[in-house]
Formats: C-alpha cells, structure tokens, sequence
C-alpha cells in the first residue's frame, strides 16, 4: 500500500485514500438553486478515484454569492435542486461527498471569470457587499458595508441553518471557508479587518467572528460527522495574515474539535505577491501540522502522482486536494494508482478502459463483449 492510497478516518468517516477533489466554484447555478451542470460535473468528480469530493463553495446567503451563477444552500429550493443532484451522484458513486460553505463578503456581487471577474454594479444585476469594514477590495470600487452585531448574528445563524440543510441532505462533511479572501478571511486579515470594537485589531478579536462561525456550525451538524475549514495561510503582504496566525488560528480551532485544516493561501488583495511553483502550498501545509497535530490537506500545483505520494510519505500532509488536474483528468485517481501500484475502485462500466496490465489494480477482469 502506498501512502496517497492508504485509508484515513475522520470521526466516523472513512475514507479510502488520501486524494481529495478541491472545491471549485462552477458558476452554473440559477438564483443558487443546483442545475444539471452539477449533477455532471459532480458525478464526474465522483468517478475519478479520489476519496473524497469537496462541493464547491456553496453560499449560506443570497448576498454571500461570489456571482449570481453561484451554488447555495439557504432554502427550501437550493435544498431541493441539490438533493436531486446528490441523489443521482449518490447512485453511481459511494465517494465520499463533503461541502465546503461560504459567505464571499466583499468580494460577491461580481461577474462570473469568463466575463472578467469584476464586481458588478447594481444596473448590471449586482447588489451590496458586505465586510467587516467599509473597505473595498481594490481601489475604486464601492466599499462594502461594515457588518454591525445584528448582520453578524444574521450570518453566523445562516451558517449553521446550512450546516443543517447539509446534514439532511446526507452530506458527509462540511468544510467551512475562510480563505482566498471572502468573508471570514477578511476578518482574520488586518488589511481588510479594521474595526475597533471586539471583533477587530488584535489577533484574538480578529479570530473571534470565524471561531463564532464555526461553534455554530459545529453544533449544527451532526456530531460523528467530520467538519473543517479551508484558510488562506499567507496573505503574501508583509502586513497582512500569516502563518504564525494562521498557527494560533487552527490552535483555537482545535480547542473546538476541527476535523482538518485545507490549507490555500491569498486572495486578500490585489498586491499579493504569490510565489507560484509545484508545491509552493505545501509548507503552510507542513508548518500547520507540525504546530497542531490536526489533519491537514495541501493544494497547489500538485499535478503528479509521484509528487502526491511524496507529500504524504513525508508527512508534510494528510490529504491533498487535486482542482484543475481534476478538471483536465477527471480518472487522476486512476492513474495515479496505476502509477504507483494502489488500488482503488473503479465502476464496472467502465473496466474494458483499464490496461490489461493494470487490471489487477482495479480488481476487475476486463471484458471484451461483442
């Protein structure tokens, strides 16, 4: 057995090896309500070999959307439109389905990417962001508005009403997100967090609100089941988050029961200065672990099998979450077992595409037909 196909238990979720299908936005929804897009998309990702599929961001409010093509899940008929989309994925696959859960703050209301990106004005369909501190995300544009105590406890709530929508729709495990610059990042972050009451300027008040987020999404959700977060573990600005806070963030966090740590970096402003590279993620990744014994996921231009393999082997992570080299391979799990030697799980269906000299990796027997 290798180390990226040996077996990990999160509470009283097993899963079969160590590759983890990141989150990735699809901006194919309609007024956040899931579309056939998804029920595609997410089957593929289930077919891949990973262990575990990670649900893009999907936000626990209207006005917490990334863009108005986003995922969500705050009622009835998001809960509805997705529950159509699990149960056909749950027919072909028995992957492991989590959820990663949002709120954008600042940086909602915005175009999809193939449209640019930017954020959208109120004649464009767009709406009011918000933050905690009136300041925007890049120069010029509208500033958000400050979340007072009342909008605070609206979200927090929204979390956890999401967390229970999750939870009903069988949903293995949530992943809250609190990184590449959306709401809870922003809290944590002194370059867009410059509030001056309990929630601001020191790094235990800029905690607080993501702490708060989180008890009340771990109280939520069932408690065998696994719930972690996604950080950004660097703002890439010597006067931003770090990963010293991001140590202390995730030593608070494991006070609380937090199940793993998916560690990103950046997405705070536009000056980050991001040092791109194989692996450049995974020393945020390493550190975090070292620091708190929590399970942690690495992500990041890992593109190879042999270099997953080695990020496991070392100890440098637990999981690594593989995004765009799904997308472009959607059977990286297979050929990274056929690379390495592993096992995984393969539908019968599909057998007669497996090598013949790797269909003892597959326990199939391939069949020709007629």
């Amino acid at each position: 057995m290798t180390a990226l196909f040996s077996p990990q238990t999160l509470r009283s979720l097993a899963v079969p090896n160590r590759i983890v299908v990141a989150p990735m936005c699809q901006y194919s929804a309609q007024e956040g309500r899931a579309t056939s897009w998804h029920t595609v998309h997410l089957g593929t990702m289930a077919l891949s070999g990973a262990g575990m599929v990670i649900i893009e961001a999907t936000a626990v409010t209207p006005e917490g959307r990334i863009t108005p093509c986003d995922l969500g899940l705050w009622d009835d008929a998001t809960e509805a439109a997705l529950a159509q989309a699990l149960g056909a994925v749950r027919d072909i696959s028995k992957t492991a389905i989590t959820m990663q859960i949002s709120h954008a703050g600042r940086k909602a209301s915005s175009h999809v990417p193939w449209e640019g990106g930017q954020l959208m004005p109120p004649a464009e369909g767009g709406w009011a962001t918000l933050a905690p501190s009136a300041v925007p995300q890049k120069d010029g544009e509208t500033a958000p508005v400050a979340l007072d105590e009342a909008g605070l406890a609206r979200i927090r709530e929204a979390f956890a009403a999401t967390a229970r929508r999750a939870a009903r729709l069988g949903i293995d495990g949530i992943e809250i997100h609190a990184a590449h610059g959306y709401l809870l990042h922003q809290f944590l972050s002194p370059i867009s967090n410059q509030r001056q009451d309990s929630y601001g300027g020191a790094l235990e008040n800029r905690m607080r609100f993501p702490l708060e987020v989180f008890d009340a999404v771990r109280a939520a959700f069932p408690a065998e089941r696994p719930v972690g977060i996604r950080i950004s573990a660097s703002d890439w600005l010597p006067e931003g988050w770090d990963v010293e806070q991001s140590i202390a963030f995730v030593a608070e966090l494991k006070k609380r029961g937090v199940d793993w740590v998916n560690v990103s970096s950046g997405g705070i402003s536009p000056r980050q200065q991001i040092k791109l590279g194989p692996n450049y993620q995974v020393p945020f990744a390493q550190a975090i672990k070292a620091s708190s014994d929590v399970p942690t996921m690495a992500a990041g231009l890992i593109t190879e099998a042999r270099q997953a393999e080695e990020i496991i082997a070392a100890g440098q992570a637990d999981f690594v979450a593989i995004a765009r080299g799904m997308l472009y391979n959607p059977r990286w799990g297979w050929h990274a077992a056929a690379t390495l030697g592993a096992s995984v799980q393969a539908p019968p269906q599909y057998w007669r595409a497996i090598p013949h000299e790797h269909k003892e990796l597959f326990g199939t027997t391939v069949f020709g037909g007629r």
